[in-house]
């Protein structure tokens, strides 16, 4: 399993990735889930990517690949964002239809999803989630986020926190605790991150992260969320309506 978010706000954008991938409990290793393709003037894109791991790499890699044939429609040559969702939807198809039908004979799940997002030159910012099947969505004003992978736990603090308008310092802030809120609650998901960001029409990445255990940023971050969330927690008021009861198992009987 793994955890990969990508955001697309006013500010710009950010991509995040965990890289911890495992087949049992005793085969836990990992493995980068960002690529970036970046010509410096006329596109930067970023793939994330979640689900079997052959899958994903073989996709990605044959995207690659093809991006060094000028004669074909490639990742290096198409026009817009649109197109590349597509290039990759179509690469997607292509690997599982060869190599789905062996992986499914051993009951292996063959299921693979991507984000890709950035921009390409005379167009404006766009990120898009492919699903396995090839197809994919958008992300719009009322939806500026997209998730992939282990999704549920780190997505509470991104629905209060993240909108349109937010900074970007405030947007890398809230994927810190993001994953770190996941890696608590699922050994499935675990550091190294990898973070990305993007500004409006810089056609470059302005920033890229490699945060692994030692990172200094990444344990404040976790250490203070913590705190902060046990010091709210014992502010809240008590339910009036179990009176004076304080100690476990000493509460009023119902009516």
């Amino acid at each position: 399993m793994t955890y990969c978010v990508a955001l697309k706000l006013n500010a710009g954008m950010v991509f995040a990735s965990d890289s911890r991938t495992n087949a049992g409990v005793d085969q836990i290793a990992s493995f980068k889930k960002m690529r970036s393709f970046v010509k410096s003037g006329d596109r930067a894109i970023v793939i994330l990517s979640s689900g079997n791991l052959s899958i994903t790499q073989s996709a990605v890699n044959q995207l690659e690949q093809h991006g060094r044939d000028p004669d074909r429609r490639n990742i290096w040559n198409v026009q817009s964002m649109f197109d590349v969702a597509q290039l990759l939807g179509e690469t997607l198809r292509e690997v599982r239809a060869h190599d789905g039908q062996f992986l499914a004979k051993n009951n292996i799940d063959a299921g693979a999803n991507f984000l890709v997002g950035g921009q390409i030159r005379d167009e404006r910012m766009r990120l898009f989630l492919v699903y396995a099947e090839g197809n994919f969505i958008e992300a719009s004003e009322e939806t500026p986020y997209f998730q992939i992978g282990e999704t549920k736990y780190g997505k509470p603090i991104i629905d209060r926190v993240i909108s349109l308008d937010t900074p970007l310092c405030d947007a890398v802030k809230c994927l810190m605790v993001s994953f770190d809120s996941t890696m608590r609650s699922n050994l499935s998901v675990g550091l190294p991150i990898d973070m990305a960001c993007y500004t409006p029409d810089a056609l470059r990445l302005d920033m890229q992260q490699h945060i692994t255990q030692n990172d200094a940023y990444f344990s404040q971050i976790s250490n203070r969320w913590c705190e902060g969330l046990r010091g709210v927690f014992a502010s809240l008021p008590n339910p009036d309506w179990l009176g004076d009861y304080e100690s476990p198992g000493q509460l009023p009987p119902s009516n």
